[in-house]
This record gives structure tokens, C-alpha cells and sequence, in this order.
């Protein structure tokens, strides 16, 4: 099966199979993105249009991955392309601030409970890296705790444990921390706490012990690349009530879940963090990233009465944050559309889409007793091939992984684009035939894959 999928895929994509054959001369795997690096050979993508993009060789795709999430809107939508146009007639950056900072700054601030003052950055990556660093100056400690299965960007605080195997992930109670990639400092580690997602009781255990030399506690509300594994209530109130009584500073990573409601999923859940990082859907599809929270933790960022922007040493904040494309004009105007036309009757409508494609799937898959299992919330799902039942990290990490790769390929033939590990998310440029037609596309090739 996987072997016939492999090759219905290269026979309908060969000027991407010669893009990708060039790209190898010049980047790493033939792309500069780790993710667009799949066997037999990436995509090549040259236009797209609300839910649909087309290839190099002119095939078109429904689009259900929308660039992880960051396309709120669907592709190239006409406000925003007018509003990014605008923008770059008027200079695409400058040294100096623009309106559009304030703008979008007080828009994050009257819809997200816990932001009293916002800071832009380049990516998501780029804020989480600010956001720990204003809790260890707050409060002076070095270590972080994150959760088993949490993806926080790529800098070296937070790659660790993001995608542990069984044989190096240690206990469920206590899970071991374990470096994610090479070429980390010595020691990197060693410097954060891994916790057990939804486990209160082990995951207090675990705080009450090492809360001494804690920082920050960062959590995404809902596990992206974990497997899209929403939070319960129960364990993000107790992650609030615990960082506020041994002096933790609590961080959610809302870069992928503040599209879930107008205030993000602190508003959804009613738990107000102290920071709280963004990006993706705040840039309407142009790169950013965002850090905000308590001002008694974003003054640091403050000067200190001197003329030096750079040293605190001579009248200079804290923490210094520089950044040539922080405060992009061209993404402060995508972001502006995008956060406008979110209303909570829009993001009411996008996560009854979700609800209709997770639940239909997981009816059919019932129904043909097929071995998936499909995980998610709102408008944001993923599909596990080989397991049937899914409830924490370490369930995900049991998947086929053979098996999810033909998947995502057979769905690539079909016309239908997810990530390769089953991950998606519907835009309002989604439409009900599309979700129809895709959860056909799915049961049958889940089928075809459970054929002798």
C-alpha cells in the first residue's frame, strides 16, 4: 500500500520532484524548513486562493494545514492582500515605530485577559525566548518547566522533550528531560523540568519539589505538535493556583490557540496566565510574534531614567530587546484585518467546522472500525493512524508511523493537504463541501491502508 501511494504521488508531481532535485544543490534537504522535507519529495506550491492552493504541476489542493494554523482566513484573502499592499506602498520598514503598533497592540490587549502591555517580535520562537527571560529576571531563577509532547519554537531553553521516544522518555509521572536535536549547550537539559500533561497530581509533586529554582512553568493549552491534546480545566486551574503560590511565573503559549476564541484559550478556559506568547494568526499570514502580560513583569523592558536604550548599566531597561523586522508594518497590517474580522460569531462559526469535521471522522472511523483516532478542539484536529485511542502524549507517540506517512500522501493524491504527522485546521475559507469531500478522502484511505 504505502509503496502504490509513493508512486501515485511522483507520477502526478514531477516538476516538484525536479524543483527539489535543484533545491539539494543548495539547502539542506532541498528546503529551507524542516518541516517541508518529506520523503519521496516536498511540494512546490505557486498560488493559492481562500481554502485551495495549486502546485507546479497544476494540481490543485484543499487546503487544511493553513501554514500550521497561521491562515485564519484562508489564502490570499482580499482584505488583507489590500491592506499588506497599502502597507508596502508606504514603506515595507523603518528604523522607527509606526501607528500600527499601538493599533494592534490595544486590539490584543481589550480581547486577551491577561495582557495589561504587549511587546512585539519576529516569530513565536522569538517571544517565547523574551517571555522566559522576563520571568528569570523577575524572579531571579534559571530553570523552566515545560511540558512532555510542548513545542515552544526551536531555541535551546525549549527543545527538549518535545518528541521523546519511548526509550529515553523515563517515567509517566516523572518524565525524563531529554534534548530534542543536537548541538545544544551541555547541560541545556538539565536546565528544564519536564512535566506530565493533565497529571495534577504528579505535576504538583513535581513543582512542590523543584519550585525553588523555577522561573517559569510555559504550557500550551492545547498540545500542537504533542498531538493536538486540549488541557482539562482542572489542570491548567491547577498549574494557575500552584505558580501563584511558590512564585512561578506562568506562560501560555498561545501562538497556535488564540485562534479558539476572541481572547484565546485563557478566555475559553477562564485561567489567566501572567504571560502570555502569540504569533501566527496576530499576522494574518506575515510573520510575527507578540509577548505580553502583568506590567509589573513588562516594565522590565522599561528604561530606567538614562538615555542608553541599550545598557542598563547607564539608565537602560532590563532587558533589552532588539529586532530589525519587530513591529513589521506589512505584518501590523494583515494582523490588523485578520484580528477585525474575528469576531465571536466568525470563531463561533469556525469551531462548529472543526467540531463537524472531528466528529464525522470519528463516527466513520467508529463505524468501519478502522485503527485512527482523531484528537483536537475548535477548529484544530489531528488525525493518529495505527492507534485507537488517544488521551495523552505518550499515546500519540505510538502511532504507524509508515502508516501516517501513506496517509498524508494518499490525501496529497486525493487533493488534500494536512501536515505529515495528521495535523490540521480549518480557515473560515473552509466550506462544508470541503470538509465532506475530505472526510471521504480520509475513511477511504484509511481503508485502502487497512487492506490485506
Amino acid at each position: 500500500m504505502t509503496a502504490d501511494v509513493g508512486h501515485s504521488y511522483l507520477g502526478r508531481t514531477g516538476r516538484s520532484h525536479k524543483l527539489y532535485r535543484r533545491a539539494l544543490a543548495t539547502m539542506p534537504a532541498g528546503a529551507t524548513r524542516s518541516l517541508n522535507s518529506w520523503p519521496p519529495h516536498p511540494l512546490y506550491l505557486t498560488h493559492g486562493r481562500g481554502s485551495r492552493v495549486t502546485d507546479v504541476d497544476g494540481n490543485e489542493y484543499v487546503d487544511l494545514l493553513n501554514n500550521y494554523t497561521a491562515l485564519v482566513l484562508g489564502h490570499a484573502d482580499p482584505e488583507v492582500v489590500e491592506a499588506v499592499s497599502a502597507a508596502a506602498a508606504r514603506g515595507t520598514s523603518f528604523s522607527f515605530s509606526t501607528p500600527q503598533e499601538s493599533e494592534l497592540a490595544e486590539l490584543l490587549c481589550a480581547r486577551v485577559p491577561s495582557l495589561e502591555r504587549v511587546r512585539f517580535a519576529g516569530s513565536g520562537t522569538e517571544a517565547v525566548m523574551f517571555a522566559l527571560r522576563l520571568a528569570r529576571a523577575h524572579t531571579g531563577r534559571s530553570r523552566i518547566a515545560k511540558m512532555e509532547g510542548g513545542f515552544h519554537g526551536t531555541h535551546d531553553d525549549v527543545a527538549v522533550s518535545v518528541r521523546p521516544s519511548p526509550g529515553s522518555w523515563g517515567p509517566a509521572h516523572a518524565p525524563a528531560s531529554t534534548a530534542d536535536m543536537a548541538g545544544l549547550p551541555d547541560g541545556c537539559p538539565d536546565r528544564v523540568l519536564v512535566l506530565p500533561f493533565n497529571d495534577v497530581a504528579s505535576t504538583t509533586a513535581l513543582l512542590r519539589r523543584h519550585h525553588r529554582d523555577l522561573a517559569a512553568v510555559i504550557v500550551e493549552p492545547i498540545l500542537g505538535v504533542g498531538g493536538m491534546l486540549p488541557a482539562t480545566g482542572e489542570y491548567l486551574a491547577a498549574l494557575r493556583a500552584l505558580c501563584t503560590e511558590l512564585g512561578i511565573v506562568l506562560i501560555f503559549d498561545e501562538v497556535i490557540t488564540l485562534r479558539v476564541s476572541p481572547g484565546g484559550a485563557q478566555a475559553a478556559y477562564g485561567v489567566r496566565p501572567d504571560l502570555t506568547v502569540m504569533g501566527k494568526v496576530i499576522g494574518g499570514g506575515l510573520p510575527i510574534g507578540a509577548y505580553g502580560g502583568r506590567d509589573d513583569l513588562m516594565s522590565q523592558l522599561e528604561p530606567q531614567g538614562g538615555t542608553d536604550v541599550y545598557d542598563a548599566r547607564s539608565g537602560g531597561p532590563r532587558l533589552y530587546q532588539g529586532g530589525t523586522f519587530t513591529g513589521n508594518p506589512c505584518s501590523l497590517a494583515a494582523g490588523l484585518v485578520t484580528l477585525r474580522r474575528l469576531t465571536p460569531r466568525v470563531q463561533n462559526e469556525l469551531a462548529a467546522k472543526g467540531d463537524q469535521l472531528r466528529g464525522a471522522l470519528a463516527r466513520r472511523i467508529a463505524d468501519g472500525g478502522l485503527a485512527a483516532a482523531v484528537t483536537g478542539h475548535s477548529s484544530l484536529f489531528n488525525i493518529h493512524v495505527g492507534v485507537t485511542d488517544v488521551t495523552g502524549f505518550r499515546d500519540v507517540r505510538r502511532v504507524d508511523a509508515a502508516a501516517q506517512q501513506a496517509l498524508f500522501l494518499d490525501l496529497l493524491t486525493e487533493g488534500f493537504i494536512i501536515a505529515p504527522r495528521g495535523m490540521g485546521a480549518v480557515s473560515t475559507a473552509t466550506d462544508r463541501a470541503d470538509i465532506d469531500a475530505f472526510v471521504d478522502a480520509v475513511i477511504a484511505a484509511l481503508t485502502r491502508l487497512a487492506a490485506p
